[in-house]
Formats: structure tokens, C-alpha cells, sequence
């Protein structure tokens, strides 16, 4: 008689650690392990497992593979693409490693720890540190694969900022990355796809205080705000760092969002913030001296967990007359008020890291689109997925090649096969090493044999 193998690794993990440690559908801690922020992601894992050790998650990696059943990592669960679950196979869920120590500038964070539980952390020994806009994002998937954020120009991306990892591998074993550094290499850029990070160690910055806010836009001054705003970054500070949001607002409808921060020196704040008051004329104007929590809080109310999502990205070197027009062309006709488009600039810090120091893939000066198309869970998907599939296809002939990681899905390999520049053959020479039988899946990689 053949061994279920499922049933077989749930009996194995739970004698070494108990039948409440091990959840199964229909248990609630199962629910809470396999929720993910975008509730369209419908996969249904056999079993999900907390760790609460990186020797555990080595036990349960081990078990796993034994087994023959496949296995999946969830951090923070904020993956869009449900890359973080693994139908009908293992979750191995980080909710329990979320513990963070600051020493010093350098900050060990568990493999389950968002990004505001870091921040937090860090604020009281007077640090701050590179994450992405929003606090509930778990900390190692944004820094595994890029991370822009608020302080990209002044302390560079999320992924600059990791010094160290402690990473289970495919067969079982526990490393840290100060005895490999061609895996902390691979780890700064390349996404989670060489092993289970259960902790890392993460560079911090002195908070000198931080200046920023919301400024709303009305929209019949978009190609106005939007024209001023490609000027603006073009020759923006270290210190500002301006990300746009074209949305939806109650009571203001279609608008313009222009999130500043100043994380440069205190009393060159007053200036560099209002050249961006002087994008247009806000109706909303919300600047002032600021902590980094709440910085992230403001972006944690507008994207909620539950909503469906369709996400696409691509990267230009500017943001030109002709993109401009586009951009406001194809706003005016998304399908509902939670489809948006959003732009993440990359200058300063983040710019003047060498191109072959880290895997992260593009260096020089650009703007990362994120198009994103929200909807409520009753709505039809199709519009959405049209509409973020057309700007997308718009926007190609303006675009640099490839796109940014976190934003690709798996199916998207034109752009995959250029999104880590030239450093494709040495990621995929790293995966061969780590994790020769494609075990972890997190961000895409490109295939072996698309021409890069």
C-alpha cells in the first residue's frame, strides 16, 4: 500500500512538535497562516507549519523534501502573486520570527518581522532604516528583491541595507552568509529564491527627524503636476523623495497624490518641500516634521487586506512629454476607483551603489511604474486585468527592458529575462548551487535559456 506523503510529513512534524503546531483546513490557526493580502490569490495549501527557530524551519524543510511534498515560504504574506503558498503542499509560515534587536546600526530582524515592526524597534534607539511605503510588508521580501522607499536617496534600497542572513537551504542544512558571500550576493536582489531566510541583519541610519506628508492634487492638474514632477526628480536631492499616486479619494474623487519625504539635512527641509507644493495647487496639504511608522501607516489605510489585485510594472528612464499624456489618458479610463498608477523614483544612495555589488538589476536614475488594478472581491476581474494589461502594453515603447521584480508575475518572461540586467547568468548559476531542483519559488527568475 502506498504512503500518502502528505499524511505521512503531518504525522512526521507532528510528533516532534504536536498536533497544534501542525494546522490543517479548517483550523483557524490554518486560516490566519494562509491569508494573504491579496484575497484573489485562491490556493489552498495540505498543511502550514510555524517554526519558531531556524533549526525548525531546517526540520521542516528536511521532512518536507523527505516526503516528496513541495513547500512554500510565507513572511509577511503581502505577496501579490501567491507565490507564498503552495497548493496542496507545505507553508512554512514565519509568523513566529518576527523578534527584532537592535545593536548599534545594525538590526537583526526574524524572517517573519514587517517592516513597522522593524521601524519600531529602531525608533527607539534613534535609527531608522531603508523599507518600502507600507508597514505591514514583511521585511525580507522587500529587501530580497529591491525595495524602494522613502529614504531610497539618502540610505539607498532595502536590499543595499542587508549585511547578513541566516538561510535554510534546499537540503536541510542551516548557513549564515558570513562564511558565502556569493549567497548574501544573490540574497541582495534576487529575491527569496535560494532558501528559507529566517533572519537577517539589516544596516540602520540616524534619524536627523524626518519631514513629510500628502499633498492631493485635483486632477484637471495632472499634466500640469506630473510635467513639474518629471522636472523635479530629475534634480531632486539625496534627501526628498517624492512618490506619486494617481487614484480615487472620497469626496475629492480622481486626483493626484504626491507623497514627499525629507530625510536629508533638517534645515534644508523647508525648501526642498516646497518645490513640491509648487507642483500645483493642493487641496490637501498634510507636511510636517514626522516619525518613519507613520510614514508607512499612511499607506497601510489605503490598501487594505481583502481587495483583489492585478499588478503590472515597467521602468522608464524619465517620465517625458508623450509618457506624461499617456499616463493621464489611461487614468481617465480605468475601470473603477481602486485601479491606479503609481511611481517610485530611484536616485541618490540608491543610484551610486555599484552595478555588480548587489543582484538588484538597474543603477542608474529611473521611475518604476506600479499599475495597479483594486477591486472588491464581488466585482468582474476582467475589466481590471484589461486595463492594467493595456497600460502596460502603452507604456512598453517608452520602457527600459525588464521591470522590478516584486511587481512581475511568473507568466511575464520578456520582461523577467531582463529584470536583473547583467547579472542573469550569475543568478542562475547561484540558483544551480543552492537549489538545484528549483525548491523555493519566490520572485521569477528568467529561464535558463531566454537570451538575456
Amino acid at each position: 500500500m502506498s504512503i500518502d506523503p502528505v499524511r505521512e510529513l503531518t504525522r512526521q512534524l507532528a510528533e516532534r512538535w504536536g498536533t497544534s503546531r501542525v494546522h490543517l483546513y479548517g483550523d483557524r490557526e490554518y486560516a490566519d497562516a494562509s491569508r494573504l493580502w491579496n484575497a484573489a490569490v485562491a490556493v489552498r495549501p495540505a498543511l502550514v507549519v510555524r517554526p519558531r527557530s531556524g533549526a525548525e524551519a531546517a526540520t521542516a524543510v528536511t521532512l518536507a523534501r523527505g516526503a516528496g511534498v513541495g513547500l512554500s515560504v510565507r513572511g509577511g504574506g503581502h505577496d501579490w502573486a501567491g507565490r507564498a503558498l503552495r497548493e496542496k503542499g507545505l507553508v512554512l509560515d514565519l509568523e513566529h520570527l518576527r523578534e527584532v534587536q537592535i545593536s548599534g546600526d545594525t538590526a537583526l530582524v526574524g524572517g517573519g518581522s514587517r517592516a513597522a515592526d522593524v521601524v519600531v524597534a529602531a525608533a527607539s534607539h534613534g535609527m531608522n532604516l531603508a523599507t518600502g511605503t507600507a508597514g505591514v510588508v514583511g521585511m525580507a521580501g522587500l529587501s530580497l528583491a529591491g525595495g524602494y522607499g522613502p529614504l531610497t536617496g539618502t540610505a539607498g534600497l532595502a536590499a543595499d541595507n542587508l549585511v547578513g542572513a541566516e538561510v535554510v537551504l534546499a537540503d536541510g542544512s542551516l548557513v549564515s552568509t558570513d562564511d558565502d558571500p556569493e549567497l548574501l550576493w544573490a540574497l541582495r536582489g534576487g529575491g527569496g529564491n535560494f532558501g528559507v531566510v529566517t533572519s537577517m541583519r539589516v544596516r540602520l541610519h540616524p534619524d536627523r527627524g524626518l519631514v513629510g506628508g500628502t499633498l492631493v492634487f485635483p486632477w484637471n492638474e495632472a499634466q500640469t503636476v506630473l510635467t513639474r514632477y518629471a522636472e523635479l526628480i530629475d534634480g531632486a536631492p539625496d534627501g526628498l523623495n517624492v512618490l506619486i499616486e494617481m487614484t480615487w479619494m472620497p469626496d475629492l474623487g480622481p486626483c493626484i497624490l504626491a507623497v514627499p519625504t525629507w530625510s536629508g539635512p533638517p534645515q534644508e527641509a523647508s525648501t526642498a518641500l516646497a518645490a513640491v507644493e509648487r507642483l500645483g495647487t493642493p487641496v490637501v496639504n498634510t507636511l510636517a516634521p514626522t516619525f518613519q511608522k507613520d510614514l508607512l501607516a499612511q499607506f497601510d489605510q489605503h490598501v487594505p487586506t481583502g481587495m483583489h489585485w492585478d499588478i503590472r510594472t515597467r521602468t522608464v528612464a524619465a517620465l517625458t512629454p508623450e509618457l506624461v499624456g499617456l499616463l493621464s489618458a489611461r487614468i481617465e479610463a480605468r475601470p473603477g476607483p481602486g485601479a491606479g498608477i503609481g511611481l517610485r523614483p530611484l536616485h541618490g544612495a540608491a543610484a551610486r551603489v555599484g552595478a555588480d555589488d548587489t543582484a538588484f538589476g538597474r543603477r542608474d536614475r529611473h521611475v518604476v511604474l506600479e499599475i495597479s488594478a483594486g477591486r472588491g472581491p464581488d466585482e468582474d476581474p476582467e475589466p481590471y486585468r484589461r486595463w492594467a494589461d493595456s497600460v502596460s502594453a502603452d507604456v512598453a515603447p517608452h520602457a527600459l527592458p525588464g521591470g522590478y521584480p516584486n511587481f512581475l508575475a511568473p507568466g511575464q518572461h520578456e520582461q523577467i529575462a531582463h529584470a536583473y540586467g547583467t547579472h542573469t547568468a550569475r543568478l542562475l548559476a547561484a540558483k544551480d548551487a543552492y537549489d538545484p531542483e528549483r525548491v523555493f519559488t519566490a520572485t521569477p527568475l528568467p529561464l535558463p535559456d531566454v537570451p538575456t
